[in-house]
């Protein structure tokens, strides 16, 4: 039995309709998703489908968490309350422990700190706390010699990025997101769920590969002692999983920022929307020469961690080179490992959104995603 397919797309847009309702058509029948997408700060798809699901449903992203983070530092970026070529221990000078005093913050962003976990890992409730790991962070040695090569900080580039923001503003990073972004644009995309929201979360459910699949995880060299798995934190014994992580009401609560948020499709358009174009009368919350600066790419080449070709901006996935290159120069954003993609691509005017419920193989932003991104963009090259 196909399912519905709800919501609404303005003119010009029917493609985007039509791949998703081929692709829902195609998929389980109990998938469940949203697509949401807004040109020059109007929004022009908002499309979701799931028995029991709205377009408010709150799903985990993961690392689509990173791009509500770093927003909010572009923003104090921006205002000169932080000053990119800085020193880490400028702001925060217990960091500079072990060889790590001469980084800056824009090599922080790039993902070339080295500092991807600990020797030790940590425990689940220092996982959903950024003072806390960012604080055992300061000690560590690092596992490269920073600035000279790049690698994906997955649970910990939130902690570390949050303690400057909160050294700097006296506030947490969580707090200034809320302030300044979230709450003035009315955006489902939350760094701290409050509780009166969970009947809108919508558990996380597992992957589920077919047996090809899995036979091409099963081949993904692993080991107790890699940069991967101390990056993910799974040295540890009982280390648990994504799908427990997002699951968890500890983790909500606090929104660490590294992979702690949940959101709506609507909620991370939204988000991407306000920051390049104007929406509801209010200007952008990024000038151009910011823009310019947090999408262009800082690091690109072999990430030492996902030991893949990656590409980051500052505190930003560059979404042309590492996903969808198509797109304009300069579009930025962050992925998630459930599946969840969300972007600004500033040229076209395009801010875009996706959530869904089950993790997606083989994990970050699924599949479907390109052909849903295809589809709005070329519509909105046409507006």
């Amino acid at each position: 039995m196909t399912q519905e397919i709800h919501g609404t797309v303005a003119d010009g847009f029917e493609a985007a309709r039509e791949e998703f309702a081929a692709f829902v058509a195609g998929e389980r029948p109990d998938y469940e998703g949203q697509l949401s997408a807004f040109v020059n700060g109007r929004q022009v798809v908002d499309l979701w489908a799931g028995e029991g699901a709205g377009p408010d449903s709150l799903h985990g992203v993961f690392s689509s968490t990173k791009g509500a983070a770093h927003l909010v530092v572009a923003l104090l970026v921006q205002e000169g309350t932080l000053e990119l070529d800085r020193k880490v221990t400028y702001y925060w000078p217990e960091f500079g422990a072990e060889g790590k005093g001469q980084l800056t913050l824009r090599d922080l962003l790039a993902h070339r700190a080295g500092v991807v976990g600990l020797d030790s890992g940590f425990t689940a409730q220092e996982l959903t706390d950024d003072r806390a790991m960012a604080e055992r962070l300061a000690d560590q040695r690092p596992f490269w010699r920073p600035g000279t090569a790049f690698g994906y900080h997955a649970l910990v580039i939130g902690a570390l990025t949050g303690e400057i923001v909160r050294r700097a503003t006296g506030r947490t990073l969580q707090e200034v997101y809320e302030e300044r972004i979230r709450a003035p644009y009315g955006l489902d995309f939350h760094l701290g769920l409050p509780e009166s929201l969970e009947p809108r979360y919508r558990p996380v459910q597992p992957m589920a590969p077919t047996a090809k699949q899995q036979a091409l995880l099963d081949a993904v060299p692993t080991g107790p002692h890699t940069l991967a798995s101390i990056a993910f934190n799974q040295q540890v014994p009982n280390p648990g999983d994504l799908v427990g992580y997002a699951n968890s009401r500890a983790v909500r609560a606090k929104g660490p920022a590294s992979a702690g948020g949940v959101a709506a499709a609507r909620g991370l358009a939204g988000m991407y929307a306000a920051a390049i174009s104007e929406v509801a009368e209010r200007p952008p919350l990024l000038k151009p020469d910011t823009i310019a600066e947090v999408g262009q790419i800082h690091s690109i080449g072999h990430d030492l961690v996902a030991r893949a070709h990656k590409s980051y901006g500052l505190g930003f996935q560059a979404t042309a080179d590492m996903w969808y290159p198509f797109l304009g120069a300069g579009a930025f954003g962050h992925s998630g490992a459930g599946g969840s993609q969300a972007f600004a691509d500033p040229r076209s005017g395009l801010a875009y959104g996706y959530t869904r419920r089950r993790m997606a193989f083989p994990g970050g932003a699924a599949p479907e995603n390109e052909r849903f991104v295809r589809a709005v963009h070329q519509a909105a090259l046409a507006v």
